[in-house]
């Protein structure tokens, strides 16, 4: 079997980088990891050798290269099969990949206004009408998750899964920006922040040394 690689940016800014990387951690599964600065002297040009898409993350698993996100995540769930990283029952399964898409391919203004930032602390920042709108539907997913299958876990759909990855960079988001919310919400995202992989990424983000301008708005 040969092992996996994955190819991440910055841990401190990139939130599409973290959701298959707690994948593989939280489950467990051994991995080789790259991180290329975003941005840096050169970075194109080394993303570049990983994937012609030229986009980060980029999972590598012998002579398969997957990018995107959400289509490394569906690659691990078919590879590692006993795993379970979706739901295992069929409606906490067509649920998580329902808020996983959307989670995917929405929420643009939370993304360009409060953009992640681990070593920020920007609190109040970022509220625009249309960002407390994303805000409002991403705790209605999560107050919805959690009242259909909170009694399966202490997760979205019960177990940890894929879903619960895929929201873990909103989390840190609404720590750093800290919007109000309600105490669904603050309870999901001490039980996400409570993850030693979550925490080892926390730590390593902190660590890191790069400042990307264009992410630091309210610097």
């Amino acid at each position: 079997m040969s092992e996996l690689t994955l190819v991440i940016g910055n841990k401190n800014y990139s939130s599409w980088s973290l959701r298959p990387w707690l994948v593989l951690k939280q489950f467990g599964i051994p991995f080789q990891e790259i991180r290329i600065p975003l941005y840096g002297p050169g970075a194109k040009a080394q993303i570049l050798r990983h994937s012609p898409a030229g986009q980060m993350p980029i999972l590598r698993d012998g002579a398969i290269t997957v990018w995107d996100s959400l289509a490394i995540c569906e690659y691990l769930a078919e590879r590692f099969p006993a795993q379970q990283l979706w739901p295992a029952y069929s409606a906490a399964r067509a649920l998580a990949r329902a808020i996983c898409a959307e989670m995917h391919a929405g929420f643009a203004q939370m993304r360009q206004h409060m953009s992640m930032n681990i070593r920020g602390h920007f609190p109040g920042l970022g509220m625009t009408p249309d960002v407390a709108q994303d805000i409002k539907r991403i705790q209605t997913i999560w107050r919805d998750c959690r009242a259909r299958f909170g009694n399966d876990g202490p997760y979205l759909c019960g177990a940890f899964s894929i879903a619960d990855a895929f929201f873990a960079p909103v989390v840190l988001r609404f720590a750093t920006y800290a919007p109000p919310l309600d105490d669904n919400a603050h309870a999901y995202m001490a039980t996400l922040l409570a993850l030693p992989a979550l925490q080892e990424w926390i730590a390593a983000g902190k660590a890191e040394t790069e400042t990307i301008p264009a992410l630091e708005i309210y610097r």
